[in-house]
């Protein structure tokens, strides 16, 4: 057992358990995700920097011309833009180059802050080496996400939101001379696999970044003995929050909530804030997650009447609509997949259950439950620790208009979105160091960063800390439509220390 490092990374309660909750969702519930592109993750798929549909690129894993190493070399584009990324745009461009998602994202450079370089220093490359990940003209990044496993693809937006990023970046930059190349790697919601795919990238890559798996503890050791900067979208397990290389951009910590959605809540529905009902998936980290969200909602004044695990395997969800109704539930929260959250109100609506306030996590802002869940869905609340890709907001539109490159038709979701942040900070971090570029000095750097936003996709994060937002935002699904109806940009609050799962 690894020992933990003062002050680094806890899972928080409703913001990054999703994966344990979403992998262990039944396979039933279906996927985005074409076969032939889970058929070619179960090997290992090597994406350089071609913005076209890269989804599509590379050979199956046992076709013929695939590598010894399970690789395929997508190759990579000449560099259309600028070194820096912050020279003047070509005529007739924007600073927001493929602003509109619908539109092929330009080859001009963005200026400014939303540049693929960032506006941070640059360090000079003097005395750059290459070294394991990286040769005379690339650097190697992996991206080890669940693609396969019991839900297929559950987080291809991760590896999507990497791959994103890494083609706006090598569309128009570069770092030292070198593109960046990534390395897919499938951990298939398990363990083991896990572990391999972080001896691969210990092997071959510079770093991991933008990855998420629900059972990311198996690589933990694996990556901090070897040294591995590992920038994740997302750490759900203990041993990964242990793991002294291990970092992610929606940072975690299960004994502190963040609050300030739910204090607004209550100012707006007091009535139903009174008498609450928790419910969670029974599996994995999500009950401890689960109690700690209800304890600081306690602590501010909620009255919590009822809190419950459900089965991971459980269809029948009318006992505990039964009992919300016999304790006079007027606001339930659930947190789990969005598939079991469907099955959750069909139930309510079955049973003429109606509270006042049903809540959920960002893991139901997504198309597909709109879509699944129809009528049923409608006036749900979701709080954010992001923004919205509704937004008119520069990065967001970027990430979605990349995004469109690599996997057409993909849909958004927080995953890719924090991926897509995690390989921007990776950037900026390696251009700043420059001819000092090395795994230690990326995990020094990592440590040092504070205040994270992802140039505005999401809230502060305190990454090197290991502390996670104080701030949120409330959404609610009018129809078909997300709109947000908290006030401002992000309401904040103090955290709430609870003692559990610390």
């Amino acid at each position: 057992m690894l020992k933990r490092r003062v002050g680094h990374r806890r899972p928080q309660a409703g913001v990054a358990l999703f994966g344990i909750a979403l992998t262990l969702a039944l396979a039933a519930c279906g996927s985005q995700v074409a076969p032939e592109d889970v058929a070619r993750a179960n090997g290992t798929v090597r994406t350089g920097s071609n913005v076209g549909d890269q989804g599509d690129s590379g050979t199956a894993p046992g076709s013929e011309g695939l590598p010894d190493d399970g690789t395929v070399d997508t190759g990579d584009t000449g560099d259309s833009g600028t070194d820096s990324g912050d020279s003047g745009s070509a005529p007739g461009s924007t600073d927001n180059a493929g602003s509109n998602p619908d539109s092929k994202p330009g080859t001009s450079p963005v200026k400014g802050e939303n540049a693929s370089t960032g506006d941070g220093p640059k360090g000079s490359c003097n005395g750059f080496k290459n070294q394991t990940g990286v040769t005379d003209d690339k650097i190697l990044i992996a991206n080890a996400s669940d693609l396969s496993g019991p839900v297929p693809g559950i987080f291809e937006s991760a590896q999507m939101g990497t791959r994103a990023y890494v083609a706006y970046f090598n569309s128009q930059s570069e770092i030292c001379g070198r593109k960046l190349d990534v390395l897919a790697l499938d951990t298939r919601a398990d363990a083991g696999a896990d572990q391999q795919a972080y001896l691969k990238a210990c092997d071959q890559a510079f770093a991991a970044v933008g990855s998420m798996s629900a059972f990311d503890s198996g690589g933990a050791a694996t990556a901090q003995n070897c040294g591995l900067p590992d920038l994740r979208s997302t750490i759900v397990n203990p041993e990964r929050q242990k793991c002294s290389t291990c970092f992610a951009t929606q940072v975690v910590d299960t004994s502190k909530i963040g609050v300030a959605y739910a204090k607004w809540l209550r100012s707006k529905y007091k009535s139903a804030t009174d008498s609450a009902a928790v419910l969670y998936i029974n599996a994995g980290a999500a009950p401890p997650n689960a109690k700690s969200l209800a304890s600081a909602w306690g602590k501010i004044g909620y009255g919590v009447k009822y809190v419950q695990g459900i089965d991971v395997a459980e269809f029948n969800f009318a006992p505990y609509v039964q009992q919300m109704k016999s304790k006079d539930i007027k606001l339930v929260y659930y947190q789990g997949p969005y598939q079991n959250y469907v099955k959750l109100q069909q139930a309510m609506k079955q049973q003429a259950f109606s509270p006042e306030v049903v809540l959920a996590d960002g893991t139901v802002y997504d198309k597909r439950y709109v879509d699944q869940a129809g009528g049923v869905g409608d006036k749900t609340f979701v709080y954010l620790t992001n923004d919205m890709f509704e937004a008119n907001n520069k990065e967001m539109q970027l990430y979605l208009s990349w995004l469109q490159q690599v996997k057409p038709g993909a849909a958004p979701n927080m995953y890719g979105l924090y991926a897509w942040s995690a390989t921007r900070l990776f950037v900026e971090k390696a251009l700043a160091l420059g001819g000092r570029l090395d795994r230690k000095n990326m995990v020094a750097a990592l440590r040092g960063v504070d205040n994270w936003t992802g140039n505005g996709l999401h809230a502060k994060q305190h990454i090197g800390r290991g502390l996670g937002a104080e701030c949120s935002k409330v959404i609610q699904l009018q129809g078909s439509t997300w709109k947000q109806v908290s006030p401002g940009s992000y309401m904040c609050a103090p955290m709430v220390a609870t003692g559990i799962g610390g």
